[in-house]
C-alpha cells in the first residue's frame, strides 16, 4: 500500500477551544509521554496533542506497542516518520526484517508477520505533513524537514526526493541547507536529536533524543514559547508507569 497524493497532507482547523501541544520522536517512551501530559494538565475535551512521527522503534515492544495503540486516541495526531515507513517497508516485503532491527526494529522480532501487516495498514494512513489554521496563526507537523513554501507544502506533490528528505533529511541541522529561501510556516520537526529545541529559518526541532540515556521528550504548545520535557527515568521516578493516558 502506498500514499495517495490525497493523503500525504491533511489539514486541521485551527483550535479555538483549547490548546495544541506538538511532541517530539517518542521511540516508545510512554511513560514521559503520560508524564508530560499530565503536567500540562491535557483535557481531551479541548486540546489536541500532534506528533512528529517516530513513535515506535529503539524501546521495547510493550512500550512500542503501546505507542501505536495512540493512534486510536481521537486527540492524537501523528505524520509518518521514517521509523513507521521502515515497519511499513518490512511489512511489505521491501526491507529485511534485520536491516530493519539494525536500526532500531528489534522490539518487533516476536512480532507475527500478519501483525506487523496490521500496523502498517494503520501507519500507511499517516500523512507526512499536517497544516494547523491558516495566515498568521498557521503551524506545520513534518517528520524530517521541507525545502519548499506552503504552496508548495499544501500540493502534497512529493517526488520521491522530496518524500525522502521530508523522513529522512538531516541538512538543515548539519548546517548544510539553507533554509532563508523559503516562505514556510512555522514547521516543526523531529528526526535529528538536538540537546534542546532548536529553530532554524521556520523550521523547529523538537527531538531530544527521548531513547537517549542523557536525553528528554520534548513537548511544545505550538504557537507560544511554552516548553516541557523530562527523561523516561525521571518519569517513572515520579510514578508515570500508573499515570493512565487519558
Amino acid at each position: 500500500m502506498t500514499h495517495t497524493p490525497d493523503a500525504l497532507v491533511q489539514h486541521h482547523a485551527a483550535n479555538l477551544a483549547g490548546r495544541d501541544f506538538v511532541v517530539g520522536d517518542l521511540h516508545g517512551c510512554v511513560e514521559a509521554l503520560r508524564f508530560l501530559l499530565r503536567e500540562v494538565e491535557f483535557d481531551t475535551a479541548r486540546d489536541r496533542l500532534f506528533s512528529v512521527g517516530d513513535l515506535v522503534d529503539r524501546g521495547e515492544r510493550e512500550q512500542c506497542e503501546q505507542a501505536l495503540a495512540l493512534l486510536d486516541k481521537p486527540w492524537f495526531y501523528a505524520v509518518l516518520g521514517n521509523h513507521e515507513d521502515a515497519l511499513c517497508a518490512v511489512a511489505e516485503g521491501k526491507m529485511p526484517r534485520n536491516r530493519w532491527y539494525g536500526i532500531g526494529g528489534g522490539w518487533a522480532q516476536s512480532v507475527p508477520d500478519a501483525e506487523l501487516v496490521h500496523y502498517a495498514q494503520r501507519l500507511r494512513q499517516l500523512p507526512l505533513a499536517r497544516v494547523v489554521g491558516e495566515g498568521e496563526k498557521r503551524f506545520n507537523i513534518i517528520h524530517a524537514e521541507f525545502f519548499g513554501d506552503d504552496a508548495a507544502l499544501d500540493s502534497g506533490q512529493f517526488d520521491s526526493v522530496v518524500r525522502e528528505r521530508m523522513l529522512w533529511g538531516r541538512d538543515l541541522v548539519l548546517g548544510t541547507g539553507d533554509p532563508a529561501r523559503h516562505a514556510l510556516s512555522l514547521t516543526f520537526c523531529g528526526h535529528t536529536p538536538v540537546r534542546e529545541v532548536r529553530q532554524i529559518g521556520s523550521q523547529v526541532f523538537i527531538d531530544t533524543g527521548a531513547f537517549i540515556t542523557e536525553g528528554r521528550l520534548t513537548m511544545v504548545e505550538a504557537l507560544t514559547s511554552r516548553i516541557w520535557s523530562v527523561s523516561q527515568v525521571e518519569a517513572l521516578a515520579h510514578g508515570a508507569a500508573a499515570i493512565v493516558l487519558p
